[in-house]
């Protein structure tokens, strides 16, 4: 070899030498965007996002009672549960999860169970800033909470919300949070699937599935995507032994949208509804219509001058997508409408007859049509002690019941009563002693001529019970 290319050589050499021993912190770190660049850092996102995830520690004060000689189950065969004298006791229950600050004047979102029950709720930043929260809104339904801390003049850090609905199966994600109350964490993974809607964590049980390590105290954290946006918040895992196995839950950032705009909404959230009654379409379904395969929602019912039925959606019909977005069950339809915005219209794709044609569906918020009326029932009959209100299409949708259900339902039974004997909340009474029950005044009347004997229509789930009770 001669003496240039010796020298070349040599170079060379010394280069990739000096390349390899330079230490990790003097490379300039990039978001991955290759199979190669996975060996890169996902530093740049966490020192954007991190901030803007926050720890949440709660307090609730809980009743107990000091075991006694009463406790004794023999004591209580002859006497009763409710003969005891033991001491009431208070001890302090503390809990631990995580939240997302969305807005710089201090508006965080979490989970509702990491706050449900507490008496005390504090925020600590990331900055190790602690302060009290306030709940501006708690929905059981989607299991989201909004809280509100008061920082001062200071500008909060937040995340924006992505359009969730872009996101696609594949795609990377980090998951932060504090689990087990060890301090701020970063997971990495994918997103291992979409529209999960067997997970009975809440109503919209609609959700992004993740294999980014989710483990307890990750609960209302962030779920985010290469862009540093937030895809959804962490709500729940799938384990056997508790803790993450790689399937992991998060909430939808359009659904998390919704529940933040109506906390700011005077705390009431303003959901749009389909107006119909459906069903998904099984292998059996679509071999009775002599569909190619099973997709969609077969419409059963239509709310008389309802939003399906204003947009000319008929019994039979087979809804196959909303605004461009696939259905693939009732539950799905429920969630594309209603993380819509309310106003304007959405274009639908439904089946009729073979052909494919679309609709426009109005935007609006199911009616609360007649008013609840909410009455406790009093006087000797089987209801007493039962809070009953009218059925309409707000009040079945704030329940999580079907829209279209009709009757009077109970809302809630107090204690000891002697309602709490028989019934149960979301109990529905269709009819008292032959009489159909609509409102709460029919069942005030037919339970006032009864005469101490009273046969009974209820409800319960999909089951109808009939019973005859007497005085």
């Amino acid at each position: 070899m001669d003496p240039i290319r010796k020298f070349v050589f040599a170079v060379l050499i010394l280069g990739l030498a000096v390349g390899l021993a330079a230490p990790a912190s003097a490379l300039e770190r990039q978001v991955p965007e290759s199979r190669e660049g996975i060996q890169l850092s996902f530093a740049p996102i966490v020192k954007k996002v991190a901030p803007a995830v926050v720890n949440i520690y709660t307090k609730r004060v809980v009743q107990s009672r000091a075991r006694t000689l009463f406790d004794d189950p023999l004591f209580q065969q002859f006497f009763g549960q409710d003969f005891n004298f033991g001491v009431p006791r208070k001890r302090v229950e503390n809990s631990l999860g995580s939240g997302v600050i969305v807005r710089p004047d201090g508006v965080i979102v979490t989970n509702n169970h990491v706050i449900q029950g507490a008496d005390e709720i504090t925020v600590a930043l990331a900055d190790r800033r602690e302060f009290p929260a306030k709940v501006l809104l708690a929905d059981k339904r989607t299991d989201l909470a909004v809280l509100k801390i008061d920082a001062g003049k200071d500008a909060l850090p937040t995340l924006t919300f992505e359009n969730s609905d872009d996101v696609e199966v594949g795609d990377l994600v980090l998951a932060i949070g504090n689990p087990f109350g060890v301090g701020q964490t970063v997971t990495s993974g994918i997103v291992s699937a979409l529209a999960r809607t067997q997970v009975g964590v809440s109503d919209y049980r609609f959700f992004i599935q993740t294999d980014a390590a989710i483990n307890p105290g990750n609960s209302g954290g962030a779920l985010v995507g290469m862009d540093g946006k937030l895809v959804g918040i962490n709500s729940a895992i799938f384990t056997q032994s508790g803790g993450s196995i790689g399937i992991g839950w998060a909430i939808p950032a359009n659904m998390v949208r919704t529940v933040v705009r109506g906390a700011l909404n005077e705390g009431q959230i303003v959901r749009p509804w389909f107006g119909a009654s459906t069903q998904t379409v099984t292998p059996d379904i679509a071999n009775s219509l002599n569909l190619k395969r099973p997709a969609g929602v077969l419409v059963n019912q239509v709310y008389p001058d309802g939003p399906a039925d204003k947009a000319g959606v008929k019994v039979g019909d087979i809804v196959m997508d909303v605004n461009g977005r696939e259905v693939e069950d009732a539950d799905a339809l429920k969630y594309r409408v209603g993380t819509m915005d309310p106003g304007g219209t959405v274009p639908v794709d439904i089946q009729r007859d073979g052909k494919m044609i679309t609709v426009s569906l109005p935007l609006v918020a199911p009616p609360e049509v007649p008013p609840k009326n909410l009455t406790v029932i009093s006087g000797e009959n089987p209801f007493q002690g039962a809070k009953v209100g009218n059925l309409s299409p707000a009040y079945a949708d704030d329940l999580g019941i079907n829209p279209m259900q009709k009757g009077v339902v109970i809302a809630d039974v107090q204690p000891r009563s002697l309602a709490a004997y028989r019934f149960q909340s979301g109990d529905i009474i269709l009819g008292v002693n032959g009489q159909n029950i609509d409102r709460v005044k029919d069942l005030q009347s037919a339970l006032a001529a009864a005469g101490g004997r009273w046969a009974l229509k209820i409800q319960r789930g999909d089951q109808v019970i009939t019973t005859q009770l007497t005085r």
